[in-house]
């Protein structure tokens, strides 16, 4: 890439901060419309709602600002790069993408789009491109080395389903091959694809594993997503929920995602989850236990009421064996007199600054609006922000 050729990306970045999403969704409605067997990769509910168009608007956006050094954004690299083989993504969809891409910048712009100014963007394309195959073909390598491991998809058996609150099951996945399953990284999730007979397509949908390497299965917590005026209803939780009995069986892809722990650290632990956020938090903890680490854990959670919190009575199985957590909870409607460590509200960590240990790793999973919340709090509070971790459910689309 030419310096002028930067310059007229980085010229571009006003226009995406003003029009970066109607620009994707133009985008997103381009290929869709001509590539409609994509519609089997992509989630119909985040294009309903405009996340996925947002999401890919504020990478875009990112990519341009940082034009010059494209390494500071490893980390966000690696984050989509895991989602994308998540979803089984291939180096020859990227030509499709970069096609619509390239089209729709000249189609939305006119006449400020320049011949020049495409030849940019294409050129930073094939850079980004190149980057992003390079990493997934990387992690697609070493999930295929793995004993038990594979790439693509693969059948899994519905041996059991368990309830675990009024809106959350558990669903654990045994190979229908018989064979060993993957190990992997406490915190990480695994894709189910199930038809969808309404939408007529495939949909993947990302779910965070809920319990610790055993070699054997995988257990993933399913909130059955009901639906409201600003969102859809979950097409594939329904379907999990309602259509999905056992002794089915379902297509998984490997276990992906870089929201894990790290095993070599005895520093201590806060998680701090809202509703179905607490399912990656259960591998950590069973994973901890299971591995006889001694770190200090402090669990805070956050759900409507009593009745849907799942995993309540586990969690404080667990807690004893693991014999240094504290555990904290909030409803927001308290239904019933509560022993102590119950709180009426939203989660609020104000109210529990004496057990917020300075030196933790505070590893926080919900909605946006969640996770930003208390990642300023704690910001404000002194943590750094290595010591943060956290994962948003669905498209990235909060940047701190």
């Amino acid at each position: 890439m030419t310096n002028e050729q930067r310059e007229l990306v980085k010229a571009t970045v006003p226009v995406l901060k003003a029009n970066g999403v109607a620009l994707t969704t133009y985008f997103y409605n381009r290929m869709l419309t001509q590539n409609p067997e994509l519609k089997n990769v992509f989630n119909a509910a985040n294009q309903h709602t405009g996340a996925q168009p947002t999401a890919l608007a504020m990478a875009v956006l990112a990519y341009a600002e940082h034009i010059d050094n494209p390494g500071v954004l490893a980390g966000a690299v690696n984050r989509i790069a895991n989602k994308h083989v998540s979803l089984d993504i291939r180096p020859e969809q990227y030509a499709i993408v970069g096609k619509h891409l390239l089209a729709s910048i000249g189609e939305v712009l006119g006449d400020a789009a320049s011949p020049a100014l495409i030849d940019a963007w294409g050129v930073a394309y094939q850079q980004l491109a190149g980057m992003m195959i390079g990493v997934e073909a990387g992690l697609y390598s070493n999930a295929v080395a793995k004993e038990g491991g594979w790439s693509g998809w693969r059948p899994f058996v519905v041996q059991q389903k368990t309830r675990e609150s009024e809106e959350i099951t558990s669903f654990y996945l045994y190979p229908s091959d018989h064979g060993a399953v993957a190990d992997f990284a406490p915190g990480q999730y695994i894709t189910v694809r199930l038809f969808v007979p309404e939408l007529n397509v495939f949909q993947p949908r990302q779910y965070s594993i809920s319990c610790a390497p055993n070699g054997r299965y995988y257990r993933i917590s399913v909130k059955k997503e009901h639906g409201n005026e600003l969102r859809p209803e979950g097409h594939v939780s329904n379907l999990l929920h309602s259509s999905i009995a056992e002794g089915a069986i379902i297509e998984v892809a490997a276990p992906s995602g870089d929201f894990t722990l790290n095993p070599d650290k005895t520093n201590p632990i806060v998680f701090i989850s809202g509703g179905v956020g607490v399912t990656p938090f259960m591998s950590m903890l069973d994973y901890l236990i299971s591995a006889g680490k001694q770190r200090p854990v402090t669990w805070i959670h956050g759900c409507r009421s009593f009745r849907v919190h799942a995993f309540r009575d586990l969690v404080r199985e667990l807690g004893e064996k693991h014999g240094a957590m504290s555990v904290h909870t909030f409803y927001d409607t308290m239904e019933q007199d509560m022993e102590d460590g119950y709180y009426e509200g939203f989660v609020d960590l104000g109210k529990l600054s004496q057990v917020l240990a300075p030196d933790a790793d505070y590893y926080i999973c919900g909605p946006g609006a969640f996770i930003k919340k208390h990642f300023d709090y704690l910001s404000a509070n002194g943590i750094v922000r290595e010591a943060i971790h956290f994962e948003e459910f669905g498209p990235a689309t909060l940047v701190v």
